[in-house]
């Protein structure tokens, strides 16, 4: 077979996402025509998910092992397709849920869809990729639609706020990360992992060019998974921007980064240099761990206290990373693919909620005897809440306690300690929302948006957040296993 068509193969995902989004962008201008905008954002946004599992399936035909495409940029294993599993699936989520806030709030418009298309593009690219540029690429395909996003909402001066902090600050960091592969190519005369791998096991002596490559690089991947201290945009811009994409922007892309972020650790920089970039992620992990849980005890804004939720998380998610091991990678892609669920489902219990006036609920009051006048979301709320701060029996605990276990068995119990003291903190927020919405009386009468797919997706989080999710855990702990296992081949 010709390359350039086996490596099209290979990338079965990409292509699919690239034809589709292609497609549903034809799709869209025709329809917008011939019909009103809502009609034409309804049948863009079926066709994007039809297209999402499309790119699913094909992950089914994935070759055995690790296959190389593209003469070797691009790299298709269990790894990339474990998180693409977990892209492609976040990706669905986050259209099918914006659909009734875009019609009712007057942004209904079919570009939606279709930049989601093309951002979940970029980041099934990032977690495939096996060279520097390939990298960027993936970074910047993704990047550029998210800036899109967050000010998709025009009528809505802070949603425009939120697009222009993204965009400026995206930009300064992917600035930053280029810097950092520049030197990285100066320093070791490659851009592809495995290659830089090779140089790196080959040097007698620390190279300082290759260190300050790596702390260029690791501070714009920061900056995407909203790591202290390049987290400042994270609440602002959650804040800002439509709710369906603040609640994308805590999931897909997340999940991407912290992936990226793996592979290029593990894969391009083992052995002694190891020792260099485990400080830094320490260094981070606590930072984000610690301002996480203690900023978030002021907010009183829902959306700014789930930003600043996902800022601790990401903290515990790089505690299993930072060893560097089999049991470490696998214990992050279980916290990965457990705190996708935990938030989208958070994020979808707001969405549901209007006030009396029909806008959308945003403080902690509005949540205020919620019990007692919709009882099934404060419920699989609740649940979120709990799972978020790790409390057993709920699903939440699990994951922390792997990423724990994996520091503590390769020596980082302090970075442990710290971890666990950090989710007895960030517990108290969590807890006190659902004070709020069981103890205290309702302030406004609060309405449920009453959309019967976003209920559907709330009630299967819920339940694969509660007790009865522990039934996945032996299933999820070997995909990851097996996930993990491919960035260590033998």
């Amino acid at each position: 077979m010709n390359p350039i068509f086996a490596s099209i193969a290979i990338a079965g995902p990409e292509t699919v996402l690239t034809l589709g989004s292609l497609a549903a962008l034809m799709l869209g201008t025709f329809t917008g025509k011939a019909e009103n905008g809502s009609r034409a954002l309804t049948v863009t946004s079926l066709f994007a998910v039809a297209i999402l599992a499309l790119a699913g399936f094909t992950l089914l035909d994935a070759p055995a092992g690790m296959a190389r495409a593209f003469d070797g940029l691009y790299v298709a294993d269990s790894f990339s397709a474990f998180l693409k599993v977990i892209i492609l699936a976040a990706s669905a989520a986050s259209v099918l849920l914006a659909l009734p806030w875009l019609n009712e709030s007057g942004s209904g418009r079919f570009e939606y869809p279709v930049l989601m298309l093309l951002a979940t593009l970029g980041l099934a690219i990032m977690v495939s990729a096996n060279d520097l540029l390939t990298l960027y690429i993936g970074l910047e395909l993704a990047a550029l639609p998210s800036y899109v996003l967050a000010a998709f909402h025009r009528q809505d001066d802070r949603s425009a706020e939120a697009g222009l902090k993204y965009f400026v600050l995206g930009a300064l960091a992917s600035g930053i990360l280029l810097y950092g592969v520049t030197l990285i190519y100066g320093f070791s005369g490659s851009t592809q992992l495995d290659q830089i791998a090779a140089v790196v096991g080959g040097q007698t002596e620390r190279s300082l060019g290759l260190l300050f490559g790596i702390v260029f690089i690791l501070a714009g991947l920061a900056f995407k998974v909203s790591a202290v201290p390049f987290h400042m945009w994270t609440p602002d811009v959650y804040e800002g921007a439509p709710t369906p994409v603040a609640a994308f922007f805590s999931a897909a892309p997340k999940a991407a980064a912290l992936g990226l972020m793996a592979r290029v650790l593990v894969v391009a920089f083992p052995g002694k240099v190891a020792a260099d970039w485990q400080q830094i992620l320490i260094f981070i992990s606590i930072a984000s761990m610690v301002l996480g849980a203690v900023a978030a005890v002021a907010q009183t804004n829902i959306k700014r206290l789930l930003a600043y939720s996902s800022i601790a998380n990401i903290g515990f998610a790089l505690v299993g990373l930072t060893p560097g091991t089999p049991a470490g990678i696998s214990a992050l892609l279980f916290y990965v693919s457990v705190y996708v669920a935990m938030t989208l489902g958070s994020f979808l219990v707001v969405l549901q909620l209007r006030r009396p006036d029909g806008s959308p609920v945003e403080t902690m009051a509005d949540f205020a005897g919620l019990s007692k006048t919709q009882p099934r979301l404060a419920a699989a709320l609740a649940i979120f809440m709990f799972s978020l701060a790790g409390i057993p029996p709920l699903l939440g605990f699990w994951p922390k306690f792997a990423v724990f276990q994996a520091a503590i068995g390769s020596g980082l119990i302090a970075l442990a300690i710290i971890g666990f003291i950090a989710s007895v903190i960030a517990a108290f927020y969590y807890l006190r929302l659902i004070k709020i919405m069981y103890f205290d009386e309702p302030a406004v009468a609060v309405a449920s948006e009453g959309s019967a797919v976003n209920g559907a997706m709330i009630a299967a989080c819920a339940l694969f957040c509660s007790p009865v999710g522990m039934l996945a855990i032996s299933p999820l702990v070997a995909a990851t296993a097996q996930a993990a296992a491919a960035l260590f081949p033998a």
